[in-house]
């Protein structure tokens, strides 16, 4: 099977909350994983469209690829609903690392930094990943679980429980404990991997996708 001239669309990097008109918290994602599977996904003739967070991983002068930028938790929301609203995609690769929490409310003008303590209310963000296939039910979806300094068992478990949860097709489990970069890749029945590094999760990825489209 071939997925020449199938779209695909792929979430990458980190996500921004803001605290302020000044500040925001974010996370350690640089959008590298993202950004490679976009890239191989362009190389067997996909039609990719990439969801890029925040940083400079991206590289200007990439063909092949459409770049849609965005910074904010709620940027993310409102382009992910537009891209998956408008349809015609054959997969949705969610590879961002979404805040899980926004303050409960913004101050809107930009904190003093000599105050001597600053308390915030963190609320949880809604789950992006649960409304990938709100408007094509059979949309074929794949999650990352990344749980950090973990074991095979505790990863395993993460990304399977995410898998039923959100009734996904594939779950990218990863890690980067002591030993580095670990990932497998899990469809409920199968695991495959372990992946030492990006690029071989990233081939594996396209190899399964190009078997089940």
């Amino acid at each position: 099977m071939s997925l020449k001239g199938k779209k695909i669309l792929i979430t990458a990097g980190p996500t921004w909350v803001a605290i302020d008109q000044a500040r925001v918290i974010s996370n350690l994602s640089t959008g590298e994983t993202g950004f490679i599977l976009a890239d191989k996904f362009k190389k067997i003739g996909a039609k990719v469209t990439l969801l890029l967070g925040p940083g400079n991983f991206y590289r200007a002068g990439q063909t092949g690829i459409k770049v849609i930028r965005f910074k904010y938790f709620s940027e993310l929301a409102r382009l992910l609903d537009k891209e998956l609203k408008n349809g015609g995609y054959a997969a949705v690769i969610h590879a961002a690392a979404v805040a899980d929490y926004q303050p409960k409310e913004i101050i809107q003008r930009k904190v003093s930094s000599l105050r001597k303590s600053w308390k915030i209310n963190l609320v949880p963000t809604r789950k992006l990943i649960s409304k990938l296939k709100i408007y094509q039910p059979d949309l074929f979806t794949v999650g990352f679980k990344f749980q950090p300094n973990t074991n095979k068992t505790e990863l395993l478990a993460k990304g399977n429980a995410l898998l039923k949860k959100e009734n996904l097709n594939l779950v990218v489990a990863n890690s980067n404990n002591h030993n580095g970069y670990q990932s497998y890749i899990l469809d409920g029945l199968n695991k495959y991997g372990p992946f030492l590094n990006k690029i071989k999760m990233a081939i594996y990825l396209c190899k399964l996708l190009r078997n089940q489209l």
